[in-house]
């Protein structure tokens, strides 16, 4: 039900409720405004964090965590599990994990948060959330040297991308399997993974990955 769906059922409960005094159906209207105020903290928190993710290095305050970031994703998390929304949860979690994880530095406090979302969004059959899920759980394997499990699960998050269409983030991916293949001394297979992320990149007009990939091209 989109979120449009959502406020005119609320509107249509509400008029039976005043005009036919069933009070009980006021309970499904206000189930339906919290799913569209679980729905817009999710929003929110995810411009305010590509607002993080996009600030230039050096712009001081630019880069600082906003302090609205992690209550919003934390409120939308407590609406999906009040609702039942297994999917909703699964989203919210792993939005507190890469949180954690990207803004924070924090993996210990991230990968529990991530590895519950990759279980939900399997079992919801979320393939982009559990895509993600797996692209930071690989992110955090890697950061503990752990490369074969970090290579596995970014190879399965791809898979997932791949299958969704989700091609600048194959590319992105490919970026992190590339370091991994540095670090395993196979440096003529990281260069080959790079090139190909290059090619997908630029055919979907992802400026900002391409930018990534020419800075690990420097550091491989």
């Amino acid at each position: 039900m989109s979120t449009e769906d959502r406020i005119e059922r609320a509107r249509e409960l509400y008029e039976r409720a005043v005009y036919s005094g069933d009070t009980s159906v006021l309970i499904d209207a206000e189930r339906a405004l919290d799913a569209v105020e679980a729905d817009t903290a999710l929003a929110r928190g995810r411009i305010l964090h590509a607002r993080f993710q996009s600030a230039p290095a050096g712009a001081g305050a630019l880069t600082a965590e906003d302090p609205a970031e992690l209550p919003l994703f934390e409120r939308a998390l407590e609406l999906y599990r009040a609702l039942g929304d297994t999917r909703g949860e699964a989203e919210a979690l792993f939005w507190i994990g890469c949180l954690h994880q990207f803004i924070r530095r924090d993996n210990e406090t991230a990968v529990p948060y991530l590895e519950r979302s990759c279980r939900l969004a399997g079992e919801t059959g979320d393939k982009r959330t559990q895509s993600e899920a797996l692209r930071h759980l690989g992110i955090a394997a890697h950061a503990a040297d752990r490369l074969d499990e970090a290579r596995e699960q970014l190879e399965e998050s791809s898979r997932l991308r791949r299958e969704i269409e989700a091609l600048p983030g194959v590319a992105s991916n490919m970026i992190g399997l590339a370091y991994i293949a540095a670090a395993q001394n196979r440096r003529a297979d990281a260069l080959a993974t790079l090139d190909e992320a290059h090619t997908i990149a630029r055919a979907h007009d992802a400026h900002a990955i391409v930018r990534h990939i020419e800075q690990a091209r420097t550091q491989i």
